[in-house]
Parts: C-alpha cells; structure tokens; sequence
C-alpha cells in the first residue's frame, strides 16, 4: 500500500508563487512514474505534469507550460510540483497521483493507482 500526502497549498495572489510537495510512505517510488493532477470547483479533475521515475522525462499541460515544474528527490521518496506566476484559473485543489506499474510518464488519470487526498490552493486577483 502507498499512501501519499501532499502539502504547501495556500492562498496567494496572482503572479506569487507556491512549490507543492508529495511525501510518499509505503514503498520507495523511485521506480515509478508521479504525476500532479488538479480539479477546480465544478470541472473535472485535469493532468498538470508527470515525470518519470528517474526524473529525466517530464511533460506539462498547456496551461501551465513555462510556469510549472515537476521533479523529484527519489532518496527522499519525494514528488514537487515550483508553480510560478501564478494565476486565479489555477485555483484548485491540486492532487498527487502515483503510477505503480511503470516508470513511464502518462497523462490520463487511468494510469495512476494511488493518490493523495489533495492540497488547496487558491489564487485572489
């Protein structure tokens, strides 16, 4: 069983920054592919970045392209997501997912069989 737990949400306001961090317990992720999702009041949750178990491949969605980071510290069993310049669309609560069975990046929350219970972040014009 992997359990993980993220943290670092807040209330900020536009163009602040937030760097988000997923603990994980259970078992060692460092072969597996992580990914950050989030779900906004009323939408359905959407992908925001992955990275692969070794952290040398990474995508983001468009909307966040340039101003989001994703990486990793694999001996601390660790996932981050930098958010930069930060936005009021990007109010949601943001959600840590873990895909167990492969070290692959994906981007459909399918692939994922763990996730966190979520941390809110909310961005005021």
């Amino acid at each position: 069983q992997v359990q993980l737990v993220e943290s670092g949400g807040g209330l900020v306001q536009a163009g602040d920054s937030l760097r988000l961090s997923c603990a994980a317990s259970g078992r060692t992720l460092s072969a597996v592919a992580m990914a950050w999702f989030r779900q906004a009041p009323g939408k359905e949750r959407e992908f925001v970045a992955t990275i692969s178990s070794n952290g040398d491949s990474t995508f983001y969605a468009d909307s966040v392209k340039d101003r989001f980071t994703i990486s990793r510290i694999n001996t601390k069993n660790t996932v981050y997501l930098q958010m930069n310049s930060l936005k009021p669309e990007d109010t949601a609560v943001y959600y840590c997912a873990a895909r167990l069975w492969s070290p692959a990046i994906a981007t459909t929350s399918r692939h994922y069989e763990y996730w966190g219970q979520g941390t809110q972040v909310t961005v005021s014009s």
